[in-house]
């Protein structure tokens, strides 16, 4: 991938922020095939030409969101996550609170990267693969390194166990962020929805540990 040109980094961060969120929603949205040029320069406020001014074509584009979204995520999520935490609730919930404002600040980024990888719609270079394949690596490091195991039940298969407790706090804050979708939680007390989910974690604890 050829060097971005330097205008897209002299632009003003806010300008230069508008143009890659509505580029990572039109992406996000429809995938790289269906992905309209037109969208995203009309959600950005720019005229077709800036945008090819910046990126040579539409893939180039592309790929530069890819490693911009791969940069998000291990500076933004999974490099906030603090790995001396021995309690995998507790992990966990601490992984949920990162996640809510990354998600807040990024909407886009993992639907993207979803579509990216899961779709493969075109061929990525071997670094931006490998990139993706190490992300994968830190993610299941963040999960369960250094976890204190003892703290099960012996009477509990630790591996289901470690399925059962993501899928509920996973599917707490899915439902959350439904609830919050079009709203800007930034303005929003949200101390009453951590009590209810701490209060959701201490059964997740009366069930699995000791």
């Amino acid at each position: 991938m050829r060097k971005i040109n330097q205008p897209f980094y002299n632009l003003k961060p806010d300008k230069r922020e508008k143009i890659i969120h509505a580029a990572l929603q039109e992406f996000a949205e429809n995938g790289y095939e269906q992905a309209s040029t037109n969208n995203i320069v009309k959600n950005a406020g720019i005229g077709k030409g800036m945008l090819f001014y910046y990126f040579k074509n539409k893939k180039e584009l592309y790929l530069y969101l890819i490693d911009y979204s791969l940069a998000i995520i291990t500076n933004e999520f999974l490099g906030k996550i603090d790995t001396n935490e021995p309690d995998f609730i507790e992990r966990l919930r601490q992984i949920a609170k990162i996640k809510m404002a990354y998600n807040q600040d990024y909407p886009n980024i993992l639907g993207f990267l979803a579509n990216v990888y899961i779709q493969e719609e075109i061929e990525l270079p071997e670094n931006l693969t490998k990139r993706y394949e190490e992300i994968i690596n830190l993610r299941h490091s963040v999960m369960y390194e250094n976890i204190d195991t003892s703290l099960f039940r012996e009477d509990v298969d630790r591996e289901k166990a470690y399925q059962l407790i993501g899928w509920s706090i996973e599917g707490y804050q899915n439902n959350l962020m439904k609830q919050f979708k079009h709203q800007n939680v930034t303005t929003t007390n949200m101390d009453p929805y951590w009590d209810e989910f701490y209060d959701y974690l201490k059964i997740l604890k009366t069930i699995f540990y000791k």
